[in-house]
């Protein structure tokens, strides 16, 4: 017999029908619900839920499953609780019906169902409090998704999984990263979840060593092999700007990995402004019969946006709508404005910001509005200031990048003037922080930090770093906030800022070894003080110093930096 009819669900229900097992047998019929619900007909499953003379929880749950995602599910669930026999759900219906919760998304009902989980002695059941933790994660409350952890009764790996997912998902890269410690620790088995996860976590703070020990792990239990894992190391490697790692192990699964794998590599070398690579790597992709999809192309716009590279920009944003049938997205457009202001098409690129088909984010006002700053376009800056206070009220970029262009320009009087408007709104500016990853454990600084137990030996460090760079010819750069600042306490408040300090202990406790590169990650744009001193410092101590910052990946090396100044 042929294998689709033999598949397909309703020549099963015919023949279930003819036997006479469709009308004597529930289970048979909760089978074919589940059957139904699998294939494109899951209408069908409706018709066969209502043949059931007396549905069980079983008829219930396979109904309710058969419209996951959907909000016709929750009204099912709702039959059922209403339902004359006064059935109650179970954890496999409470599971199902949490997921679909999360994707809808519904989380008021959601709550409910917690509450309907926990009275029923479901909360701390792995797989429904799995669900639950998912449910709490989606709608950024990882404290309740916390609580619930603490509370499960058994914790299996698709709880752990969950955990370190979420954690990584919300912006808790550390407290994902502890979680999967937990779960080594507690003898759980890693997964390719869960592995995913804390590679993905580890990558969001450009921990190289963390990369490195769960790739190891990785290789340990045979998940290096796994496509998702790849794709995970790929992206980590990439994002801690340690592309040979990153090139290493694509190289290895470069016959197995999808697109995913593929886009991954290439941004990886776009972070740093390797076009080359990435279109070598595209073209690669292509002859492979591989169709790149809009990530594809936002790998070569970045690519080519960091490399300063304007008619190639232009070019592919064209070819990926007019060749590719690929509309473009908000990030594709922030790189084409980006790059325009970069080439001094300040007017130009204002207009492609003001006209595209999506309404413009702080991340493109803001990057705009930098390359305003560094060309001194100050009537734009001006307006592109005022757009992003339009988003953000308290928005201090605003105003640091807008008094930083008139410090550029000497005009002392706006910088004043900037200065006054921020502090009667009474906007604060974000402190900086950096951290530096040394013998796998992670350092924080923030500017003029002095909690760090070796903080003496730190300063000692830097004072000496700077005295000798001053020699090189290095010369301070002030910056707006330091207008009012007594002339002999400039330089003292510039040597001080998160990340020279984060510098200057890794040069002193060996965060690399040496001849290899420094690796320091910041939470703010690297000001043009610390981005002038890193260019000396690295000609100083003759090691490559590798800055990422909010914008983009700064490599300092022989006292050039390949952002060429611009970021």
């Amino acid at each position: 017999m042929d294998s689709t009819i033999e598949s397909d669900p309703r020549c099963i229900h015919a023949r279930a029908i003819t036997t006479g097992a469709a009308k004597a047998n529930r289970a048979v019929l909760n089978n074919l619900i589940t059957l139904y619900s699998k294939s494109d007909l899951r209408s069908h499953a409706v018709q066969v839920f209502r043949s059931i003379p007396s549905p069980n929880v079983v008829s219930f749950t396979a109904l309710t499953s058969a419209f996951s995602n959907s909000p016709l599910s929750l009204h099912h669930f709702i039959a059922m609780l209403r339902h004359p026999s006064r059935i109650l759900p179970n954890g496999h219906t409470l599971t199902s019906l949490l997921k679909t919760c999360a994707s809808l998304p519904a989380f008021s009902f959601g709550v409910q169902l917690h509450s309907v989980a926990f009275k029923l002695g479901f909360a701390s059941e792995p797989f429904t409090a799995s669900a639950l933790v998912s449910l709490y994660f989606k709608n950024w409350l990882s404290d309740d998704a916390k609580k619930v952890f603490d509370e499960m009764s058994v914790r299996d790996e698709v709880c752990f999984s969950s955990m370190i997912v979420g954690f990584a998902q919300n912006s808790k890269p550390i407290d994902a990263l502890s979680c999967f410690v937990e779960m080594r620790r507690s003898g759980v088995g890693s997964t390719m979840v869960s592995v995913s996860g804390a590679l993905r976590a580890a990558s969001d703070m450009a921990m190289f060593e963390q990369c490195r020990i769960i790739h190891g792990h990785a290789m340990a239990t045979g998940l290096n092999l796994n496509v998702v894992v790849g794709s995970a190391l790929i992206d980590g490697y990439g994002k801690c700007g340690i592309v040979g790692n990153a090139r290493g192990v694509f190289d290895e699964l470069e016959m197995e990995l999808n697109i995913v794998g593929w886009n991954a590599m290439m941004a990886g070398h776009a972070q740093q402004g390797e076009h080359n690579n990435v279109m070598e790597l595209f073209d690669l992709m292509e002859g492979r019969g591989m169709v790149p999809d809009e990530y594809s192309f936002l790998a070569i716009l970045t690519a080519f946006y960091n490399a300063g590279l304007v008619e190639e920009t232009e070019m592919w944003f064209k070819r990926m709508t007019e060749e590719y049938s690929l509309e473009p997205c908000l990030e594709h457009y922030t790189c084409l404005v980006g790059v325009l202001g970069k080439a001094a098409r300040i007017e130009e690129a204002e207009k492609v910001a003001s006209t595209m088909p999506f309404k413009p984010d702080a991340a493109l006002w803001r990057v705009l509005l930098s390359k305003c700053a560094y060309h001194a376009n100050m009537d734009i800056a001006w307006r592109m200031s005022d757009k992003l206070l339009e988003i953000n009220p308290m928005d201090d970029s605003a105003y640091v990048i807008l008094a930083n262009a008139y410090a550029s320009a000497g005009r002392q009087e706006e910088v004043r003037e900037v200065w006054k408007r921020m502090k009667d709104k009474k906007v604060r500016k974000e402190g900086g922080k950096s951290w530096i990853e040394a013998q796998g454990e992670v350092h924080v600084f923030l500017a003029g930090d002095r909690r760090h137990e070796r903080t003496d030996e730190i300063y000692a460090k830097l004072e000496e770093l700077m005295e000798e760079i001053e020699k090189l010819g290095y010369v301070p750069v002030w910056t707006e906030m330091l207008h009012e600042v007594e002339e002999n306490e400039k330089k003292k408040a510039l040597w001080y800022h998160s990340e020279k300090l984060a510098l200057a202990f890794g040069l002193l406790n060996g965060a690399a070894p040496p001849g290899k590169a420094l690796r320091i990650v910041k939470n703010l744009r690297i000001c043009r003080d610390c981005h002038e001193a890193f260019k000396y410092i690295s000609r100083l101590v003759e090691r490559e110093i590798i800055v990422r910052d909010v914008n983009r990946y700064h490599r300092f090396l022989n006292g050039i930096c390949n952002c060429g100044d611009q970021w």
